[in-house]
């Protein structure tokens, strides 16, 4: 004889009861039914790393929290391909990377836009002229309207969190 599980807090009743439901609305809002599927599974995968759904009050209302957080990053990570797909294109055919490098520059963007998240904006400028656009600190503290020192400051603010991220510095 087959047992349900007894408590609203298992994982296989949560999926089998808003996996629908949850599709539906990730597809309203993505516009394609296979994308919608592959973050509904997105979303059940991060709640499978963290144990505390079990304790919400509200798993449901807890799912779609998560569900919304894998949305966001899905679409900041479909902004950053965009981007780097639009810089690719301006480069001579010769000086393209091959598909594979491609792909791991792009995860690479990804990572770096994950550890730079939860940064103040100016931070994340800051770094990003200093590594990207290869400006001096006396070029970024005119741009950012800044001085020096705090333009210092902010880069070892985000280097810190790219380079040692678990030490929350």
């Amino acid at each position: 004889m087959h047992k349900e599980p007894s408590t609203h807090n298992d994982l296989g009743v949560l999926y089998s009861q808003n996996r629908q439901w949850l599709l539906g609305w990730l597809c309203k809002r993505l516009g394609c039914n296979h994308r919608a599927a592959d973050l509904v599974q997105d979303t059940f995968v991060r709640l499978l790393k963290r144990d505390e759904w079990q304790q919400a009050r509200e798993p449901k209302a807890y799912l779609m929290t998560v569900a919304k957080r894998v949305l966001i990053d899905h679409w900041r990570h479909q902004r950053i391909e965009d981007a780097y797909l639009e810089a690719l294109q301006h480069l001579p055919v010769a000086d393209a990377p091959s598909p594979e490098t491609q792909h791991q520059l792009l995860a690479l963007l990804i990572e770096i836009d994950r550890r730079l998240d939860g940064l103040p904006e100016i931070t994340r400028r800051a770094f990003l002229y200093a590594q990207l656009d290869g400006m001096t600190y006396a070029e970024i503290s005119e741009q950012l309207n800044i001085s020096i020192s705090t333009v210092k400051r902010h880069l070892i603010q985000a280097a810190s969190r790219c380079y040692f991220p678990d030490l929350n510095l």
